[in-house]
């Protein structure tokens, strides 16, 4: 599956587990509050499947797959069958109204909970948080070593590359100093700041990382797979030995050792290669071969892997995976209202915020790196859908709770033109957002 296929097919599928969840939850509580539901919809526009169950209500699979509704018995919307009015919306209690409405965030609540408490329980294959820094980037300032191993990041353990990529991306939208502990490849630990107020502002996460330059550290320049009939074992290479030079120029790490090979194979195949096997120094010539591999482009090999990255896998029982779940969601919960708040303030930029289009990407990625990074990735956007549609903007979830709330303050319902004239502001709001976010995906794809 190509990429485009794979990132339409999966934020498909991403929409419509969650959208259904969300939307599962308005219906059932409405139905626990004796309200008549009248369609339930996965999607916007044309039906494209659907039926009428036992209960009256009309099931359906709509053409536009970019959220989801269920429409209730509602007596602003037209005359009601006076058989019917104790199953109308509107003549509910205050607080029956509140509890249909805020079930449907509650809902991609617990979707969260759960999906990370699977994932806990599965465990989610990583690396360990060992760390370079690029030359004269912030990270290389700081102190940063080839080779360090991240320990704590503002005094809080980390354990994977992931957690501390995450760590320090929400750092970056304050833009304060950000210090980590870590151990060096001589075993004593260190502390070090990462200067993140020296990011200018108004940039996005990604130019902010690119400036950071703090990366996983490269492999080890050692041969730890010599392919059978290839150049390396011709020329009496085995599995183990250590990359020393290539033609006399010295390497640091496997991917330098690469690009060595292939720039001087340019000039000539036939190469001279340093290896150091049970620390007695070697020389061996190795002529290289133009070949592709794995469906890439051809270039020069000599048929060697690097070693395999240092993996980290989180795993725990049923109790600890819900405990850990449950403080995963309400840190990260944080994040999205830290990130909101900061980019209300304008202390974050709003070129953070991305669309169907970052999305659907995301959802590709995610799932072709695994089962347990597509569960992490559906409990991330559905706690997002939860935050998102309690934000007191009307149309949304939250808009609606809004009313309510000032309803139970004043006694009586908000007139019906003060909640148009709300749900007017509310679709420019929720348009522009969206209109910022598109333009933010499309603005990734453009060269800088």
């Amino acid at each position: 599956m190509n990429t485009l296929l794979g990132s339409v097919f999966w934020l498909l599928v991403t929409l419509g587990v969650l959208v259904t969840f969300h939307e599962f939850g308005h219906y059932w509580v409405a139905r626990r509050c004796g309200v008549k539901v009248l369609r339930f919809s996965v999607g916007f526009g044309k039906a494209i499947w659907k039926r009428i169950g036992k209960d009256g209500t009309e099931y359906q699979v709509a053409v536009i797959p970019l959220g989801g509704y269920v429409k209730m018995l509602d007596a602003r919307e037209g005359d009601v069958d006076p058989a019917l009015a104790g199953q109308e919306f509107t003549g509910k209690p205050v607080w029956q109204r509140i509890a249909i409405v805020a079930a449907g965030p509650a809902f991609n609540l617990i979707f969260t909970v759960v999906a990370f408490w699977l994932m806990f329980m599965l465990g989610k294959p990583d690396i360990a948080p060992l760390v370079t820094a690029a030359p004269q980037s912030l990270a290389a300032q700081a102190g940063i070593h080839p080779g360090d191993r991240v320990l704590r990041i503002d005094g809080k353990p980390v354990a994977t590359w992931s957690d501390s990529l995450e760590a320090v991306a929400n750092a970056m939208l304050g833009r304060e100093p950000l210090p980590l502990d870590v151990r060096g490849t001589d075993g004593a630990e260190r502390h070090v700041v990462l200067p993140l107020q020296e990011l200018p502002a108004g940039q996005g996460i990604d130019q902010y990382l690119d400036k950071l330059g703090l990366k996983p550290a490269p492999l080890p320049a050692v041969a730890a797979i010599v392919t059978e009939g290839d150049p390396a074992q011709a020329a009496g290479m085995r599995g183990g030995d250590r990359l020393v030079s290539v033609n006399g120029q010295p390497v640091a790490d496997f991917d330098a050792f690469g690009n060595l090979v292939k720039d001087e194979a340019a000039k000539s195949p036939r190469l001279t290669i340093a290896i150091e096997r049970a620390g007695q120094p070697m020389t061996l010539t190795v002529t290289a071969v133009k070949k592709s591999f794995e469906g890439r482009p051809a270039q020069w090999l000599i048929g060697i892997r690097p070693p395999q990255p240092e993996e980290a896998l989180v795993r725990y029982g049923p109790a600890k995976a819900l405990a850990a779940s449950l403080g995963t969601t309400w840190d990260r919960a944080m994040s999205i209202f830290n990130m909101i708040g900061k980019m209300v303030s304008g202390q974050a930029s709003t070129k953070n915020l991305s669309g169907v289009i970052g999305i659907a990407q995301v959802a590709n990625a995610s799932a072709s790196m695994g089962a347990t990074w597509f569960i992490e990735f559906l409990a991330l956007v559905s706690l997002s859908l939860a935050v998102l549609n309690l934000m007191p903007i009307p149309v949304l979830d939250g808009g609606h709770l809004l009313y309510y709330l000032i309803e139970l303050v004043k006694g009586s319902p908000l007139s019906e033109r003060a909640m148009m004239a709300g749900q007017y502001v509310g679709l420019i709001l929720l348009f522009t957002l969206m209109g910022l976010a598109f333009y933010n995906d499309i603005h990734r794809f453009l060269p800088s």
